[in-house]
């Protein structure tokens, strides 16, 4: 039973309670919550209590409605913030969690003139090509389309990637001296691939991060692709309007 005279708006009495399960575990991603009629008779309080608090807790990311079925706990989001040349792998285990990949495709390839384009190149010129999903605590959380100047780094396919940071390996084995990236962002729906790959539904809302990174000589080093799963991602803008977090 709720406190009704001591000052605390009863909707907010709710949502501390709903949040307090949550985060403790006790509801648990994608559990339906009692109905409003069942909140109503176990606490007494009305539907027009129960659905502020509900729309305050949508609002926080942490229900979500099902039209017709009700509603949800929703699944916790990775957060990241788009930082300048800041390795991915380097960003997760920095927040405690374990980050691993898994390669999809390491290969060499001739630029189109679209990646040609995007990477300062001539056509045709040889372009390393990493293709990788990122598991991020077990659960796929990323698909990155790599592309980089074969020039400037021979012989990196030898290296195993799907443990090991592609900035770092820039940085430490081919002495290369990053400097600047730039960034595209946009929200689109995945395609079918994306949904397999991110275990997503077959209609799903994605985040598509495009990133340029630049050398010490304004050469191009890399292009990138990523995909976020838009239901799983948050990603915040600080408002020095810094570059995306990297590999």
């Amino acid at each position: 039973m709720f406190n009704k005279s001591g000052g605390i708006p009863l909707y907010t009495q709710l949502i501390n309670v709903l949040r307090k399960q949550i985060e403790s575990g006790q509801l648990t991603p994608h559990m339906k919550l009692p109905s409003e009629r069942e909140l109503c008779k176990k606490y007494n309080i009305s539907r027009v209590t129960i659905r502020r608090a509900f729309a305050e807790l949508i609002h926080e990311s942490l229900i979500y409605t099902s039209i017709g079925k009700g509603v949800y706990v929703a699944e916790k989001k990775l957060e990241s913030e788009l930082q300048p040349l800041v390795s991915f792998t380097a960003d997760m285990r920095r927040r405690g969690m374990s980050v691993s990949s898994k390669i999809i495709e390491a290969t060499i390839i001739r630029a189109n003139n679209s990646l040609a384009n995007r990477l300062n190149l001539l056509p045709d010129t040889e372009v390393v090509k990493l293709h990788r999903l990122r598991i991020v605590e077990g659960i796929p959380i990323a698909i990155q389309h790599s592309y980089l100047p074969h020039y400037l780094c021979p012989g990196i396919l030898k290296y195993d990637f799907s443990s090991l940071s592609l900035l770092d390996i820039l940085r430490n084995e081919y002495n290369l001296k990053l400097v600047r990236a730039e960034s595209e962002i946009e929200a689109t729906l995945a395609n079918s691939e994306e949904s397999s790959l991110l275990q997503l539904p077959k209609i799903a809302a994605v985040l598509i991060v495009e990133q340029t990174t630049y050398l010490d000589n304004k050469a191009v080093i890399e292009f990138v692709r990523s995909v976020f799963p838009g239901g799983k991602y948050k990603l915040f803008v600080p408002n020095n309007h810094q570059s995306y977090p990297k590999k």
